[in-house]
């Protein structure tokens, strides 16, 4: 699979991008220089292709270079960061 193109919509408080005609998120709340972390979500029909990763990924990244710290509400990517550890700084 090719990389999905993520865009970040502050708005919508949301990290998203469209799979295959399928819409996929993550959300969260900025208080402070702190990402909550609520939620991903992907479809099951474009699941298993690593896309929540890819998103875990992007805002985590994204996190980084604005310096804010990370609170993962979401059980998906509190495991996500405990299995990779080169972010794990970022934790609030």
């Amino acid at each position: 699979m090719n990389q999905p193109d993520i865009e970040l919509n502050i708005d919508k408080n949301r990290f998203q991008t469209i799979v295959d005609g399928h819409p996929c998120e993550l959300g969260f709340e900025l208080t402070d220089g702190v990402i909550h972390i609520n939620h991903v979500r992907v479809p099951k029909a474009v699941g298993g292709r690593g896309i929540a990763g890819e998103l875990t990924r992007h805002a985590l990244d994204h996190a980084r270079a604005q310096g804010w710290k990370v609170v993962p509400n979401c059980p998906y990517v509190k495991t996500w960061i405990d299995r990779h550890r080169e972010y794990a700084e970022l934790v609030a």
